[in-house]
């Protein structure tokens, strides 16, 4: 239950949702900034070799900065989230992104695998600080099923992005070498610095800022502790996003390594895959008018559970058939889950959507981080890590949907 330190939220003083033009511009601002996490994530995937001679490093010391970059997400989001409950959230954003562009500058500087780490961590820090503001900017505007709503449109943006990073990556690397990707990433930051402060609207006014310094910070932030169904809602939302990091990480071997597919052949699974996480989403924008968003919550867990557990099946019998076609209809699955999980997690906190983003941003920068590593630790040769970590994920999501995030009669 939320405290008092912010004025409550009455329909009188909540800024109007955009119409129009307008409003398709703010969808896809709110969609490249929720964005910016994975294209920083991926886009330098394919410069690892050259960056290992380059820097004179050992692959997991380079791939150190994916982990730094990832808690710097976390750090950034935990910090800005508060911060834009009690400053409004054009200011928080544009230092953000503004940050984001200098130090994508620094990353293409740098002299040593080290040196990028630490670079990495304040990048991811910036970057993390827009991820988190766009989140609370859709609960500022819409609530319930508009705001799930809302959340699959972003879709279009964020689902996308993910998967064609590394293939911008590797068109960035046909004009220069490993530093030019991070060059790219700083001018889209400057590109979107300039959009924020043209376009992005103000939608917390002063009336319902939180107040009070750190004790209504914490205060604030022990009431979402205590929300069991903000948590349950929460980590079903990490584990979704733990899933797709973990699919990202592993598809590539398990595709072409494991089951001998040409590397045209897997980008085109890929790409279906990405094909299916978005139209879902918009599937799901859709069936909001039918059904409640945790009805579509709930029955697209069902389906992934079910999914992962023919894609175990799969990678047992070595079958590439059952594991194309079962990530196939996972993926779609997702397309639905975290824009639902996303928006009934938010909707329990209206008076602290900068902190309740925080918090869900930093348990899905956690969560995902341990997806990819658990992926390698089962070894080579066999899609079933993968398909584990996957199956793992989808059952543990529905097991806290279905009781943390259960109302009491």
């Amino acid at each position: 239950m939320p405290h008092a330190t912010a004025p409550p939220v009455r329909p009188g003083e909540r800024v109007a949702a955009p119409t129009g033009r307008a409003a398709v511009v703010l969808l896809v601002l709110l969609g490249t900034l929720t964005a910016v996490g994975p294209l920083s994530l991926d886009t330098y995937l394919p410069a690892f070799p050259e960056m290992t001679g380059d820097l004179s490093a050992s692959q997991a010391r380079i791939q150190l900065s994916l982990t730094t970059c990832l808690i710097g997400m976390a750090l950034g989001q935990l910090v800005t989230g508060p911060l834009s409950d009690r400053f409004g959230r054009r200011r928080p954003v544009l230092v953000g992104v503004a940050a984001y562009t200098l130090l994508s500058l620094v990353c293409a500087a740098v002299p040593t695998a080290e040196t990028l780490a630490a670079a990495r961590l304040a990048q991811g820090f910036a970057g993390g600080m827009g991820v988190v503001v766009a989140r609370a900017v859709v609960r500022d505007l819409y609530s319930g099923r508009e705001a799930a709503k809302y959340f699959s449109r972003l879709i279009l943006v964020f689902g996308v992005a993910p998967m064609a990073a590394p293939a911008f990556g590797s068109l960035v690397l046909r004009f220069g070498d490993w530093r030019t990707v991070f060059v790219a990433l700083a001018v889209i930051g400057a590109l979107l610095a300039a959009a924020v402060a043209w376009r992005l609207p103000e939608t917390l006014p002063a009336a319902r800022r939180s107040t009070g310094g750190l004790a209504a910070t914490a205060a604030a932030g022990r009431s979402l502790f205590a929300d069991r169904i903000f948590l349950g809602y929460a980590l079903a939302q990490g584990l979704a996003f733990a899933a797709l990091f973990a699919y990202i990480s592993g598809s590539s071997f398990v595709f072409q390594d494991v089951f001998g597919v040409s590397a045209g052949a897997f980008s085109l699974i890929f790409g279906v895959n990405a094909l299916a996480l978005v139209a879902a989403g918009q599937l799901n924008a859709r069936l909001l008018d039918r059904f409640a968003p945790r009805t579509l919550l709930l029955r697209p867990l069902g389906v992934g559970l079910l999914a992962a557990a023919v894609l175990l099946a799969g990678a047992l019998l070595g079958s590439l058939p059952l594991v194309a076609v079962a990530l196939f209809v996972f993926m779609g699955s997702l397309g639905m889950v975290m824009p639902n999980g996303t928006a009934l997690a938010l909707d329990r906190h209206p008076a602290h959507a900068g902190t309740a983003a925080a918090l869900l941003g930093t348990i899905q920068s956690l969560v995902g981080a341990m997806a990819a590593p658990l992926v390698g630790l089962g070894g080579e040769g066999s899609a079933v890590p993968m398909a584990v970590v996957l199956a793992g994920a989808a059952a543990a999501s529905l097991a806290v949907v279905g009781t943390l995030a259960r109302a009491r009669r």
